[in-house]
């Protein structure tokens, strides 16, 4: 596996994110008027249940430590990482640093990048391997990470080149008007999950793709459960693209429930068969 200081930094990571996501999570009407740009507090709060996710996948990386079972969930919390930093600084111009929140931002991307940094520099030094003798995943399995490969790809490359009044940035899907700075986030955070869930084809295995749901079900969880504090704000009627933005939550996280109680989560001994 990767060193003990990577591993400390990704312990760091979990740390600073939950700081973070729970402060956005619950004060979003406090925070968002000061956060680190211009955010309504609806997004505020998703940004919260990113942090969130961020925290819970970065700690079950940490417990788990096993490059095998991991990689992929480590892959997703550099790439977010790198891709909110140069989001970041492509609008630097547009950044607002006079609250902590916002400097609290910036402290976690920060530190998720040394922590990307030091991971990708132990893993030329380490080489660690990739596969265990686990059971191959199946293909229908491997169907559902085709999918999700593709639409949610989609969505992150659509984030990062969509121009303000394009289809789905104007209160179509997402129920508010996104600035360019909020819609080049959302597709960091889209492109970053897209490729990480693709490098589950290298090793094929149960145990990295269980581990990887689990870690990322907090992702899932914390951002239905902002969407739904906030329903007053969709309208579906008006709107249906609505119904699509808490709809695909719902769906891929009643997915990932159903493949966790067949197989379950285990660290290493994960279940080879499902559930009689």
């Amino acid at each position: 596996m990767l060193s003990k200081s990577s591993r400390w930094l990704t312990c760091a990571l979990a740390a600073l994110y939950a700081v973070l996501g729970l402060a956005l999570f619950i004060f979003p009407t406090r925070l968002a008027p000061v956060f680190a740009w211009n955010v309504s507090p609806f997004m505020a709060m998703t940004i919260g249940g990113w942090c969130l996710g961020n925290a819970w996948a970065a700690l079950v990386a940490a417990r788990r430590w096993r490059w095998s079972q991991v990689y992929a969930v480590l892959i997703y919390l550099w790439l977010f990482g790198l891709l909110q930093l140069v989001v970041v600084f492509l609008f630097r111009d547009k950044l607002r640093l006079e609250h902590p929140i916002a400097w609290l931002y910036l402290l976690a991307l920060l530190t998720n990048g040394v922590a990307t940094a030091a991971g990708i520099a132990d893993w030329f030094r380490l080489r660690p391997a990739w596969t265990t003798n686990g059971r191959v995943i199946t293909p229908l399995v491997r169907l559902l990470i085709a999918l999700f490969v593709v639409f949610v790809g989609f969505l992150g490359l659509y984030g990062l080149l969509a121009r303000e009044g394009w289809p789905g940035t104007n209160g179509g899907i997402f129920p508010e008007l996104m600035s360019l700075f909020t819609l080049r986030s959302f597709g960091a955070f889209y492109l970053s999950l897209a490729l990480a869930t693709s490098t589950l084809w290298i090793a094929r295995r149960f145990e990295s793709f269980l581990a990887f749901i689990f870690a990322e079900m907090g992702l899932v969880v914390a951002i239905t459960l902002a969407a739904l504090w906030n329903i007053e704000l969709f309208d579906f009627a008006a709107r249906p693209g609505g119904l699509a933005y808490i709809g695909v939550y719902v769906v891929v996280g009643a997915v990932m429930l159903a493949l966790m109680w067949t197989y379950g989560t285990h660290d290493v001994a994960y279940r080879l068969a499902p559930r009689q």
